[in-house]
């Protein structure tokens, strides 16, 4: 390994510190959930609330915005966890026979 791939290193009070190279945080995506005619209002706070893990004032305000605006941020997430939590709720409103639509979006 050549001298220039080390990390530096500082002397400081006589001990010899060794800098840790940064960690780049991951990419966040924003999880959207789109209005439609049939998804019950309850239906989408519960999700909200259940999957999303918002408080009951939040979710409510959160359904709101997405019932009077057409589309709205449920959460800001990895793309590993967007996608599971979009996978849940997917399957979730299947079972229920809602045609509720959520898309990923990169911030």
């Amino acid at each position: 390994m050549s001298d220039d791939k080390k990390p530096e290193r500082k002397r400081e009070g006589g001990t010899l510190l060794q800098e840790r190279p940064k960690t780049k945080k991951p990419p966040l995506y924003k999880v959207l959930l789109h209005n439609d005619d049939y998804t019950t209002r309850e239906f989408v706070v519960l999700i909200l609330r259940d999957i999303f893990r918002k408080r009951d004032n939040d979710a409510v305000q959160i359904m709101m915005h997405v019932h009077n605006n057409g589309v709205g941020v449920a959460g800001v997430y990895t793309h590993e966890v967007a996608e599971a939590k979009v996978d849940k709720t997917m399957n979730l409103a299947r079972k229920f026979e809602f045609p509720l639509q959520l898309t990923i979006e990169a911030e």
